[in-house]
């Protein structure tokens, strides 16, 4: 008879702390998002060439990439729920400067100053989760967090329209008074999970950041998986950063339209894509642990044709459908990543693992959205950016399938 994994519940308070960094995670790709919905306005206001508009968000992923390992290891030896409050509130300083900003130089300088602030959120949250959901719900509830992200990035769309009926600064000044407000009001609510009592306490206490990343770096599979990561999150950035252009230009959209159908319609599609991964990942997984690896390999599977057909058609209906076939798919990745990370290292350098992947993963991400800028200056379309990026989905799927979990690390 085939063993059964995680047949512990959760507490009520972890699925509180997921719907508390559920909208965090939400107010930080809002911010993320919607500076391309209203590069239109933002263009207007601060005139900028394609690459210097493509370096906003990039210098963003760098600095937010540089960063994250090391705001990986402050949440493993600080801990996560500090981290995650001081991350909030930076970011609710930062967004709000934003809208103060009147030369390309000072816009840039708060993009690097986001960078900063949000590098300490994602790896804190996900392992803050990891710690509450130790049973049949660990793949579930990382996707209802990373719902949190797609519905920031599917109401980006709200950048573009606020900037339209008012100017661009002012989605960066509400947004900025509303993350001020919840991160007091978190000070109350999120805190650490329970711990388990270690066999040896002294060694739960010996975290070293040298340490952790001659420890990652010697498990095969953390390689593995550093790889996926970054092949995804190349189309991923490109995607994010340039689909409102290629809709307004391929399809004669306006600025508004292009918006909507690149978030509203595409990423609210993603919400489906990180439950559905979730869901089929944590029943997969009662029976077999591979079943968190098998269910994000076969959705790249189905995302890389998807996304090639996206690109190379002319008719909008198809694109749109095709594009949100490669969301849905890809995001299924998306909610086993961290997952799939618990299974391979030890528990005490998830936060630290996951942001060396978040490093690797926004430095390319960030050299895509630059050279995708790059390569428009020199004439060469967005259509045959994606379809040659969509090769990257297929070699992440390889990599995936070549991880192997550790049986002993299964039930941590």
């Amino acid at each position: 008879m085939q063993k059964r994994y995680h047949t512990d519940k959760p507490a009520p308070k972890a699925w509180l702390t997921v719907g508390l960094l559920f909208v965090i995670a939400l107010l930080n790709y809002i911010d993320r998002t919607m500076i391309t919905t209203m590069r239109g306005s933002i263009v207007d206001a601060i005139p900028m060439t394609d690459a210097q508009f493509g370096l906003l968000t990039a210098v963003f992923l760098w600095i937010y990439g540089f960063l994250s390992p090391l705001a990986g290891f402050m949440a493993d030896r600080l801990g996560k729920s500090r981290v995650v409050l001081g991350s909030l509130f930076v970011w609710s300083a930062v967004t709000w400067l934003t809208a103060y900003a009147t030369t390309f130089e000072q816009l840039l300088l708060t993009r690097a100053l986001m960078g900063i602030s949000e590098a300490c959120y994602i790896p804190a949250a996900l392992a803050l989760i990891m710690d509450y959901h130790r049973g049949p719900t660990r793949s579930l509830a990382t996707g209802i967090h990373m719902a949190g992200i797609m519905s920031g990035q599917s109401l980006g769309f709200l950048g573009g329209w606020i900037a339209e009926k008012h100017t661009w600064n002012t989605a960066f000044l509400l947004f900025g008074i509303f993350g001020v407000v919840y991160s007091l009001l978190l000070i109350f609510l999120l805190k650490e999970a329970p711990r388990e009592k270690a066999p040896d306490t002294n060694e739960g206490n010996k975290i070293g950041f040298g340490k952790g990343l001659v420890y990652l770096f010697r498990q095969r599979s953390f390689i593995l998986l550093v790889v996926f990561f970054a092949l995804v999150s190349i189309l991923t950035w490109l995607v994010v950063g340039w689909l409102p252009t290629y809709f307004k230009e391929q399809f004669g959209l306006s600025q508004t339209m292009a918006g909507v159908y690149s978030t509203a319609y595409v990423f609210t599609s993603a919400i489906a894509g990180v439950l559905l991964g979730g869901f089929l990942a944590d029943r997969w997984g009662r029976r077999d642990p591979r079943g968190r690896i098998w269910v994000p390999a076969i959705g790249l599977c189905i995302a890389a044709p998807a996304i090639f057909l996206a690109s190379y058609t002319t008719m909008l209906p198809i694109a749109v459908f095709c594009f949100i076939t490669y969301t849905v798919t890809k995001s299924f990745s998306d909610a086993n990543t961290m997952p799939i990370l618990s299974m391979i290292i030890d528990r005490r350098y998830r936060a630290t693992g996951y942001g060396i992947l978040n490093c690797c993963g926004t430095l390319v991400g960030g050299v895509a959205l630059y050279y995708g800028g790059f390569l428009r200056d020199t004439h060469i379309g967005l259509s045959t950016i994606y379809q040659f990026a969509a090769l990257f989905i297929v070699l992440a799927a390889i990599s995936l399938f070549l991880i192997r979990p550790k049986k002993e690390l299964i039930e941590q």
